[in-house]
């Protein structure tokens, strides 16, 4: 299996706007430290740790959102660290983004048919409303959906909008930053149950990222574990629950929440 992505050696870096000086420039914050690790094609990789590890920093830096202090990032061959954004357009379409909060990430002047089209559109689709519908039937809306609002839709629906839009241009890789995280037991279920079915029907690599381990471990093939901007552990998922290497990956084991709390940790997470 070839590897979609790798990282090499990978820092970032950005402003610490809590400590701006009334002159000048804010001094920067290293927030990742020198990580290395691959993505297989088509394997699901599950990125956990705790508030401010660089879970989500990584993730853009992934899809160039954030560009590297130093390091290498490839996709396919391409080294993304430092292209232009003309250079960078035409790859676009094959790695998008699915973000946590889908009111804020979708707008809400544009019917759903719309916000889906959109990106379409911008790549020269022939007819994107059409393709923009067959994208939500994929994720299990009916295409009258295409003719709602955000306002109208459950947290759960307009997240699956949020996948519709990202899987339109039938991208190779699809990152998934705390998609889940803000939604019921029962939404979170179906949101996951739908990436399954469409990492495996359409070939997909994706990134999957979370502070809940429980989730991960439902989803996902492989697992980095990052703390205070490092990755302290990188093990497939069942190994990871089996026998976890690392006391940062044990203490966030002993916090998945268990009904018999007299349980010890290594039994929960069997």
């Amino acid at each position: 299996m070839s590897d979609l992505y790798r990282v090499e050696a990978l820092r970032l870096s950005l402003p610490d706007m809590t400590r701006k000086p009334l002159f000048g420039a804010a001094p920067r914050i290293e927030i990742l430290k020198g990580m290395s690790f691959a993505i297989p094609r088509g394997q699901v990789l599950g990125i956990v740790g705790g508030s401010g590890s660089g879970k989500s920093t990584l993730g853009r830096a992934l899809v160039r959102l954030l560009e590297p202090s130093s390091g290498r990032v490839t996709f396919d061959g391409t080294d993304l660290t430092h292209l232009s954004e003309p250079a960078l357009r035409p790859l676009r379409h094959r790695f998008q983004m699915i973000f946590q909060d889908p009111m804020s990430s979708l707008n809400p002047r544009m019917s759903v048919a719309r916000i889906i089209a959109a990106p379409l559109s911008l790549h020269g689709r022939a007819n994107p409303r059409a393709e923009a519908l067959d994208a939500l039937e994929r994720v299990g809306l009916p295409r009258s959906f295409g003719a709602r609002y955000p306002h109208e839709l459950s947290g759960g629906q307009r997240q699956r909008v949020g996948i519709a839009r990202a899987i339109a241009l039938r991208p190779d890789f699809i990152l998934a930053d705390e998609i889940v995280s803000g939604l019921d037991v029962s939404s979170q279920a179906q949101v996951l149950s739908i990436l399954r079915d469409l990492v495996r029907e359409m070939n997909l690599t994706l990134a999957f990222i979370s502070h809940d381990l429980s989730v991960i471990r439902r989803l996902c093939d492989r697992v980095l574990v990052l703390h205070q901007g490092e990755i302290v552990e990188d093990a497939a998922c069942e190994t990871l629950f089996a026998a976890p290497q690392a006391a940062y990956t044990r203490e966030l084991l002993e916090a998945i929440p268990e009904p018999d709390p007299k349980k010890p940790w290594f039994q929960r997470a069997s």
